[in-house]
């Protein structure tokens, strides 16, 4: 059995949620999330809790199981408290500015690179070096952050680029001279 999938989703205080032949409406404090689910996988509702259980012990009701019952508490984490990620920026003349919600990048190409976030995502700068990605949907709030990064990734040597706030970057040493 699988050590997630087991775990009942609770809902904490003011979260909604609403199930239809699964399909899973949660509905929370900082707005509302959709999805629909592999009807090979039951979904119910018992005592303000969701429990996902699988038919059968294959390798594809064992591989959904964990993935839905994960899936539907990132839904609940996220109109509960939301989801947030941090950027770094690090480099002798790399700056990043706000102009309305759009994010201006200026990290070293020849022009600065804008950046329009999606619905539901929120773009803050603290400094100018500091970017927060924030929203109730995680894999939208990680693929924008991931996009951002793209832009100027972290070199070896120096450390310049964008960075996510907990990674680690292995710096290389430089050649020696002669």
């Amino acid at each position: 059995m699988s050590r997630i999938g087991k775990l009942p989703v609770e809902f904490p205080a003011g979260v909604k949620c609403e199930l239809k032949d699964n399909h899973v409406k949660i509905t929370g404090p900082k707005g509302s999330l959709e999805a629909s689910f592999s009807p090979e996988i039951t979904i119910a509702l018992e005592d303000n809790a969701l429990v996902v259980t699988r038919p059968s012990d294959s390798i594809e009701h064992r591989s959904l199981h964990g993935l839905t019952r994960t899936l539907i508490n990132n839904m609940v984490v996220g109109v509960s408290t939301g989801f947030r990620k941090t950027l770094l920026i690090e480099g002798t003349g790399y700056r990043v500015s706000l102009q309305g919600k759009n994010l201006n990048l200026q990290v070293g190409h020849s022009h600065p690179v804008v950046i329009e976030p999606p619905a539901g995502i929120t773009l803050e700068v603290e400094g100018a070096q500091t970017i927060h990605v924030s929203g109730i949907d995680r894999q939208s709030v990680g693929q924008v952050a991931a996009n951002i990064r793209k832009v100027r990734p972290v070199e070896p040597y120096k450390g310049k680029g964008i960075r996510y706030q907990d990674e680690f970057v292995l710096r290389k040493e430089s050649k020696a001279g002669a």
